[in-house]
């Protein structure tokens, strides 16, 4: 049995042409074959996505990896960079799918993000359909999604800093869109549907009533094991440095502590919802995840802790008295801990805290390692509420979650 695929890359001979590759699964052993064709031209417009990967970390590398090993469409690469080069198509490159790190690295080309948007833009004159794909952090790159979507360049990413900042920017977005369309499933729950759920909830007319879940996977496997049903011994810090060292936290444990990942995640959710417009129709929360009521579990950290994730380690075993006994008083009540993030629209309420559920509720019962959990009442589902649970975090899931967004644009 023979699995062909394809991914792409352009080339020309005297004028711009693509290059597509083909790969071929040739027997059980998966033996690779790699070869460029020329005949790319010939291709009608916009039966290719043309792609520009912004960020090939983690994510990024998965990305363009499942890009590559679609079985079924087709992507043009327009654009590729990491933080301090990039690569794009010229009359000379050709590049296999399993050399563009190669590729990239050997480029002498610096990143150039202007020349990227101008590259998409003259594509979707051509007729072309275009994605930038952003999967960095940057809230100077998020503030490019309105001029990109303005020119017609869709936008896909897991970049939590545009949908959940100052509202004027999150504005600008959806104005904006009316050209080309933004896609960030994975700013929520990595791979998880969380977002196309709420969307499918609110556009078929359903009236979200609360959403409550587990939204960060490190605060979910600190306090899996730290306030667990059959009960634990082992302190705050001791599992903190447990879960740094398996790289369930940032480098500094510091900034998932905060709990600033979680109401980023709120805001997202919360601007979805109609009810929670003001009577002007702008959007909540102002000043976004700012604006969310927020439970710090580190807010009498020093300075030189919350800057310096060693720092912070040392610091932490300062704080196990105080969460040994929220740990023993909860237990005392028949509950556990976690950390859970609240969009109550009929309160008009959005917060993340540290809050104790009983040791039967889902919260306790149903997670293992570093799941997310979120639950959705709403007035269709009011007496059992819709559920969505699984890994909320890793490279390879959210990576699915941005490839899933991509191929909603080119699915027929």
């Amino acid at each position: 049995m023979r699995t062909r695929w394809s991914a792409i890359i352009g080339r020309t001979s005297n004028r711009y042409q693509d290059l597509i590759f083909s790969r071929h699964l040739r027997d059980h052993r998966s033996r690779l074959s790699y070869s460029c064709t020329t005949n790319a031209q010939k291709m009608e417009p916009g039966k290719f996505l043309q792609v520009a990967v912004v960020g090939v970390g983690g994510v990024g590398t998965q990305v363009v990896e499942q890009l590559i090993a679609n079985p079924i469409y087709g992507f043009q690469l327009a654009a590729l960079t990491s933080s301090k080069r990039m690569l794009q198509p010229t009359k000379d490159l050709c590049i296999s799918p399993v050399a563009w790190k190669d590729a990239l690295n050997a480029s002498e080309t610096p990143v150039d993000l202007s020349a990227v948007k101008s590259t998409l833009q003259e594509l979707v004159k051509q007729g072309e359909k275009a994605v930038f794909i952003d999967n960095t952090s940057s809230q100077d790159v998020a503030e490019m999604y309105p001029a990109l979507l303005s020119a017609g360049i869709n936008v896909v990413t897991p970049n939590k800093k545009a949908f959940s900042g100052e509202a004027g920017l999150y504005q600008a977005i959806v104005q904006a869109s009316k050209s080309g369309r933004y896609l960030h499933e994975s700013t929520v729950g990595a791979g998880l549907p969380i977002i196309s759920t709420l969307r499918d909830l609110v556009e078929t007319g359903d009236k979200v009533v609360k959403i409550e879940g587990v939204f960060s996977g490190t605060m979910s496997y600190i306090f899996n094991n730290f306030s667990a049903v059959e009960g634990s011994d082992e302190s705050f810090s001791s599992i903190v440095k447990g879960a740094r060292a398996q790289g369930y936290t940032e480098p500094n444990p510091a900034d998932d502590l905060n709990g600033a990942d979680v109401a980023r995640k709120l805001t997202i959710l919360a601007r979805i919802i109609p009810e929670l417009k003001d009577e002007q129709g702008n959007f909540s929360l102002l000043h976004g995840y700012q604006s969310v009521e927020t439970t710090s579990l580190i807010q009498d950290a020093p300075a030189s802790a919350v800057s310096n994730g060693d720092e912070f380690m040392k610091w932490l075993p300062e704080q196990d008295a105080h969460f040994a006994q929220m740990r023993e008083q909860a237990a005392n009540e028949g509950n556990v801990l976690r950390y859970v993030g609240v969009v109550d629209v009929k309160n008009k309420v959005v917060k993340a805290e540290l809050a104790k559920y009983p040791k039967t509720h889902p919260f306790a019962t149903s997670l293992g390692g570093s799941d997310n959990i979120i639950m959705f009442h709403t007035e269709r589902y009011g007496k059992r509420p819709l559920i969505v649970q699984g890994a909320g975090a890793g490279n390879d899931v959210t990576a699915m979650g941005v490839v899933s967004d991509i191929l909603k644009l080119i699915r027929p």
